[in-house]
């Protein structure tokens, strides 16, 4: 009796330990809406802050990268909501490298600019699959998706899908300066510039096989 018991034990201690355990399609939050605590901020740190359970970008180029646990990022799922003020730009990288300075040239940028000069507008790949109007307004939130699976990349904003691309096996580099192709790597959020005040907040992922 007292061997069975132990086997019964045994076997609700390996089911307990297997639902506890990593699970790679469970969602995770990447910031805690208090401090920048697992991400990293390259130059002009200044040009960063958090308002009110909210990141906000405002100043000189500068990018704020996703730590996280360390582990690049391959095939995934993210979401955020962002808010962008009048004459704003900003962008969301996936599949990037942190760097010290200058605009990231590894990964690709999910576009976040509903009215500044720029004719690439928010969902789109840029670069590579570019949207001219995505039906935004500035000062009002909107949800960013973004999923990789293999070589299929999607984007949507507030549901509506704004990108539904393969990338063509073999791609080249987009130019010397930026790859703008898959691989693997973390995310970066984008300050623009001094005219552009930019809110996310709401960040999660979750990895896919």
């Amino acid at each position: 009796m007292m061997i069975r018991s132990a086997i019964l034990g045994l076997v609700v201690c390996v089911l307990v330990t297997s639902v506890k355990g990593d699970d790679p399609a469970a969602w995770t939050n990447m910031w805690d809406g208090i401090t920048f605590d697992g991400w990293k901020v390259n130059e002009n740190k200044e040009s960063w802050k958090i308002e009110d359970g909210k990141l906000v970008c405002v100043g000189e180029r500068s990018h704020l990268f996703y730590e996280g646990d360390g582990k690049p990022y391959k095939n995934f799922e993210f979401e955020c909501d962002v808010m962008t003020t009048p004459g704003s730009n900003a962008g969301i990288y996936f599949h990037t490298k942190f760097q010290d300075t200058g605009w990231p040239r590894f990964g690709l940028e999910c576009q976040v600019n509903v009215t500044q000069s720029d004719p690439k507008k928010s969902g789109s790949l840029y670069g590579v699959v570019d949207v001219g109007n995505p039906g935004l307004k500035d000062n009002e939130w909107y949800k960013t998706y973004i999923k990789v699976e293999d070589k299929h990349i999607e984007i949507r904003v507030n549901d509506k899908t704004t990108v539904d691309y393969t990338e063509p096996e073999g791609k080249e580099a987009f130019s010397e300066d930026f790859e703008r192709r898959l691989g693997e790597g973390t995310f970066a959020l984008q300050a623009h510039d001094p005219n552009s005040k930019v809110y996310f907040k709401n960040l999660k992922v979750r990895r896919l096989p």
